[in-house]
């Protein structure tokens, strides 16, 4: 039969009351980090869904890929009233942005009459 200690059985099985407690706690803690995990993820779609709905810009934290449509009335709004495709790309989440799809929004301004050409390059808000 195996020897028991004197004196360590006791410290031992509480050393082991509290690991088991430690590891009970560890898996609660990473349960409950999931599913915050899962509801941030939720959120952040349904905040991009919204911000589709009402045209504006989706925040900063969900810049990438996904991030919706751009409202360019209001990029409009942000650039000085002469200004440069330049300027439009300082606009937050246009510095990426192709300069095809720089240049149509432009074209699309001024036939609606909402920017005129001053020179090669060079636009003025009305």
């Amino acid at each position: 039969m195996p020897r028991r200690r004197q004196n360590g059985g006791a410290a031992g099985s509480a050393f082991v009351q509290i690991q088991r407690q430690a590891r009970s706690l560890l898996s609660n803690l990473r349960k409950q980090i999931r599913s915050k995990e899962i509801e941030l993820k939720r959120l952040k779609e349904e905040e991009l869904r919204l911000g589709g709905l009402t045209g504006r810009a989706a925040s900063a934290g969900s810049v990438g890929v996904g991030r919706g449509r751009i409202d360019w009335r209001t990029v409009l709004g942000q650039v000085p009233k002469q200004f440069k495709a330049s300027d439009i790309r300082r606009v937050r989440g246009l510095k990426e942005k192709r300069p095809s799809e720089i240049f149509a929004a432009i074209t699309r301004w001024i036939e609606a009459g909402m920017v005129k050409r001053r020179a090669r390059g060079q636009y003025e808000r009305t």
